[in-house]
């Protein structure tokens, strides 16, 4: 059993993160999944979600995130869909006690988040439809060497389409079911592995 922490996307609180942490549940995990806009509305286009984050600023967004895990165990996995990733791995890689960190429709350039190491043996995935307009392939070259360059393993999955959060079912335009459940096969796999029954 693994202890998860999940960022939603800029987007917020959306249904779909709950059936995401659900399905992490299910595998026999705990997940927790922190609101970094409370008392603000979720959002349903990405327009609106830059500015909010502009508006908070992406200093104030990782404090928020590491106010959030502060009262957690430090033993973690950290997952985040889109800028929620970003967060996962800032805190994987400088909060002791991580475990891995899975990047969902997200990657930082290392840079712009003051990476420049990674800690040992804490794997990373990170998943993409190979179309979508937020994917670099410049920040996943880059983050997957960092990871690797620690000895740690870094698996990166491109899929078929254009979608940007294509695991959410509360986003029909992109929701896309059959590469949805893949990707959460792929994840549960990693999950198992770290405590050796995968």
């Amino acid at each position: 059993m693994a202890e998860i922490v999940l960022f939603h996307s800029a987007l917020g609180m959306r249904p779909g993160l709950t059936v995401a942490a659900d399905r992490l549940r299910a595998g026999g995990h705990r997940v927790h999944t922190p609101d970094l806009f409370p008392g603000e509305a979720p959002l349903e286009t990405y327009g609106p979600a830059a500015a909010r984050l502009r508006a908070v600023g992406p200093a104030a967004l990782a404090e928020r995130a590491r106010a959030a895990v502060e009262p957690l165990p430090q033993v973690l996995v950290y997952a985040g869909f889109s800028i929620g990733a970003t967060l996962a791995a800032l805190l994987a890689a400088t909060r002791p006690g991580a475990r891995a960190a899975i990047l969902l429709s997200g990657a930082p350039q290392p840079a712009s988040i003051g990476l420049t190491r990674w800690p040992a043996s804490v794997p990373m995935q990170i998943h993409f439809m190979i179309r979508d307009h937020y994917r670099s392939s410049s920040a996943i070259d880059k983050l997957s060497r960092l990871v690797r360059a620690s000895g740690s393993e870094c698996e990166t999955f491109d899929y078929p389409g254009a979608a940007h959060l294509f695991a959410d079912p509360s986003l029909p335009s992109a929701y896309d079911p059959e590469t949805a459940e893949l990707m959460w096969q792929r994840v549960l796999e990693l999950l198992a592995g770290l405590d050796g029954t995968g």
